[in-house]
């Protein structure tokens, strides 16, 4: 059951927007024109609703047998979902949201870890009214609210699909490929997020030695879908083809240590998987959908 939205909705927009995408903090910035044009389904209901101390901006639309949490990317909004939100809503409950901090939901100057994004997730359900386990969909720092959420709230996750996920070793594969030249990137990219406030991943764990690692999550259905394709204007060590490599590897292995772990890499989209290539993340939800409904 879910509660009743609490402002009305807002009209179908067409977006036309230069996206300044900075991938985990990333010095090097894409330039993207992406036009979206988007209706919402009547079943969405843009709303706000009281989260702890806080106001989350959130939709809902669809219905199902199964509900679906997405979890953005960085300094995004629910507007991130864009291009998928409405085609997912064919086949489940969706549910996507802003962070606190994020879109129209209240503004605030102080730092959330990844693990507050998550208390604030599990407690948004609650008031949602969510009495059942979802599966959550994320991408990039999403990724690791995700994770954390994972670990921290067994009983309200059934399965996890992660978008090119951030992740605490993309310093490692720097390192590893020219420790030199790494290092020096590694400096420029903590110089840069000094200069704007500091990156939610410098943050939760580039600051801090040694790495942190992944949580532990408990068996469930997990599928992550990592870009490996290289960026052919960047410096950057890390999408220089062995950085892609090295990068796809990373995912492969993690996904690999659960025992309904799957790893999907793909060279037909960059960081934006979800923007340019809706029909795969579609296919990999309907896959987890399947398979819970086997088990």
């Amino acid at each position: 059951m879910l509660a009743g939205p609490e402002s009305p909705p807002q009209p179908a927009a067409l977006r036309c927007s230069i996206t300044v995408l900075m991938f985990q903090g990333e010095t090097l910035r894409f330039l993207s024109l992406i036009v979206i044009a988007f209706s919402f389904a009547v079943a969405a209901q843009p709303a706000l609703i009281n989260v702890n101390e806080f106001e989350l901006a959130y939709e809902v639309a669809g219905s199902g047998r199964h509900i679906v949490l997405l979890e953005a990317g960085g300094n995004a909004g629910m507007s991130d979902w864009g291009p998928v939100f409405n085609r997912m809503a064919e086949h489940a409950t969706v549910i996507r949201y802003s962070r606190v901090g994020n879109g129209e939901s209240t503004a605030i100057e102080r730092h959330f870890t990844s693990r507050d994004y998550a208390d604030y997730a599990s407690e948004l359900l609650i008031r949602l009214d969510i009495q059942e386990p979802v599966i959550v969909v994320a991408y990039s720092y999403g990724g690791s609210v995700a994770r954390d959420f994972a670990a921290a709230y067994p009983e309200q996750i059934k399965a996890l699909l992660m978008l090119d996920p951030s992740s605490e070793h993309h310093v490692d594969i720097l390192r590893a490929i020219d420790l030199e030249k790494g290092n020096r990137q590694i400096a420029e990219i903590k110089q840069d997020d000094m200069k704007n406030g500091m990156s939610n991943q410098y943050l939760d764990f580039w600051s801090k030695r040694p790495l942190p690692d992944y949580p532990q999550i408990r068996d469930i259905p997990v599928t992550v879908i990592a870009s490996v394709k290289r960026a052919e204007m960047s410096e950057n060590l890390f999408f220089t083809d062995q950085g892609r490599r090295l990068w796809g590897e990373l995912w492969q292995s993690w996904a690999g240590d659960f025992p309904q772990g799957k790893s999907v890499l793909t060279r037909k989209s960059g960081h934006l998987v979800h923007v340019d290539e809706p029909e795969l993340v579609l296919d990999e939800l309907l896959a987890l959908m399947n398979k819970l409904e086997r088990d």
